[in-house]
């Protein structure tokens, strides 16, 4: 039970990333392997590096920063938390810079609305700014404030797997994925609800 009651958060967020990792491990290895090629994957051979580098490193940070947000882990293992907190922040630049650069060079879907384009940037220039005041918080020792930016940038990071749930219901209703402005709409709640929340549990603290 003292198990369940001190590390269910980290496990529960290790368990909202698995979708994503593992569809990101999937693009990998289609794009290792040259194909096969697609109409909605052509996109990412052309760019293939960096779409890996932007898999594997938003991979580590959902992970890496699921246990960062245990009071019991962070109090226990110091040392830990400091060194794979490092590790965190760096995977999270690397893929907010990644994945604002991916949105620059693909060409539009579409299946896109005319709205994505610009919801990517907005997420990613606050995911970035985000940890950048996160590093500037806990470089003056003000923890608190570090805890906060680190959560709001987590959340964004973690926006692929919420989206997961925001695509369901056009997803049963007619067993296809939406597009157009109905995309838009599911992509940006996947983000917006993540923020939302973690603006709530800033505020409980």
């Amino acid at each position: 039970m003292n198990f369940i009651k001190y590390y269910y958060i980290p496990f529960g967020l290790v368990l909202f990333s698995v979708v994503p990792v593992l569809a990101g491990l999937f693009r990998i290895g289609t794009i290792l392997q040259g194909g096969p090629i697609t109409v909605e994957n052509e996109r990412f051979f052309i760019e293939g590096m960096s779409v890996i580098l932007h898999i594997s490193v938003a991979s580590i940070f959902s992970i890496f920063g699921a246990f960062q947000f245990s009071t019991r882990i962070r109090e226990r293992y110091v040392r830990w938390h400091r060194l794979s907190g490092r590790v965190m922040v760096l995977a999270g630049v690397m893929a907010a810079v990644t994945g604002l650069y991916l949105t620059i060079v693909f060409p539009k879907l579409e299946t896109d609305g005319p709205t994505l384009y610009y919801v990517r940037l907005v997420v990613g220039l606050t995911m970035l700014a985000s940890l950048v005041l996160a590093v500037r918080a806990v470089l003056a020792r003000n923890f608190n404030s570090h805890g906060a930016w680190m959560t709001r940038a987590y959340a964004l990071g973690l926006g692929a797997g919420t989206q997961v749930f925001t695509h369901l219901p056009w997803l049963l209703m007619d067993g296809s994925l939406p597009t157009g402005l109905i995309r838009d709409f599911a992509m940006a709640s996947g983000w917006l609800i993540n923020y939302l929340v973690a603006e709530w549990i800033i505020k409980r603290k």
